[in-house]
């Protein structure tokens, strides 16, 4: 007996759907596609929130407020229990670290979060810091420096 004969059984399983495989079948001809018309066709439909050229919901409703999205500062988080496990024992974790241990993609930014205990006497590098980590990296006697990530100079 094998893990896939266990469940679900034979019996209960849903059977594929054949299209156009004869009149007999119920999807025959046609395929379920009905006469003719642009879903009929090969790649025929339309795109999502099209509504048949009357002015789509989107642009009907007003615009409020301002959107920086294009210009936002995305960080990549480490908390410091993460740091702890993969650098055990450093005395020094830079930004170059931290990328090729693969916590974070090369080049991106990098904020530390506070989650988790610290090394002592611990010289971290990051693009940012929240004020929580700050606290947690001095008060077990470690130095925490903010360096630009090549992300945020191309921004």
């Amino acid at each position: 007996m094998q893990l896939h004969d266990l469940y679900p059984f034979a019996e209960e399983r849903k059977t594929r759907r054949r299209v156009g495989r004869g009149g007999g079948s119920g999807l025959g001809g046609t395929a379920g596609k009905g006469h003719k018309g642009q879903n009929a066709r090969s790649g025929g439909g339309v795109r999502p929130g099209f509504e048949g050229g009357q002015m789509p919901l989107a642009r009907r409703l007003p615009k409020r407020g301002f959107k920086n999205f294009h210009f936002r500062n995305r960080y990549t988080p480490i908390n410091l229990g993460d740091l702890t496990s993969a650098f055990p024992g450093a005395t020094e974790i830079t930004l170059e670290d931290i990328y090729r241990r693969g916590l974070a993609k090369d080049g991106s930014a990098v904020k530390i979060l506070a989650n988790g205990d610290c090394l002592p006497n611990v010289t971290i590098q990051a693009s940012t810091f929240s004020q929580s980590a700050l606290a947690k990296i001095t008060a077990a006697g470690g130095t925490a420096s903010a360096i630009e990530s090549k992300a945020q100079k191309n921004a």
